[in-house]
């Protein structure tokens, strides 16, 4: 029986778990966007980011681990309805005018 190799990746010295998509929506523009989880430092953080476009990412929320996987699939769950009805990512300050 082999050992798996761990593969640990660390920037500013923290270790940085892969990206894991969470869900995808389109802006009225035409955007595509994707919500992605990440864990980094253990700490879980959901970020939106445009897909195969430069564009603003925004920090959706982090410190989830603490909540449950329930709290991170009611999040993603929310903020993708939401994202539907403004037709902008909800966290952009366009929703607040």
């Amino acid at each position: 029986m082999t050992t798996p190799t761990v593969t640990e990746i660390r920037r500013n010295g923290n270790h940085v778990g892969e990206r894991t998509e969470l869900g995808r929506y389109r802006t009225d523009a035409g955007v595509e966007r994707v919500l992605y989880g990440q864990r980094v430092a253990n700490v879980v953080r959901v970020t939106d980011v445009p897909v195969d476009r430069p564009g603003r990412a925004y920090l959706v929320e982090r410190r989830l681990e603490q909540d449950g996987h329930a709290a991170l699939l009611a999040l993603v769950s929310d903020y993708l309805q939401q994202a539907n009805q403004l037709g902008v990512p909800p966290m952009s300050t366009t929703v607040l005018g």
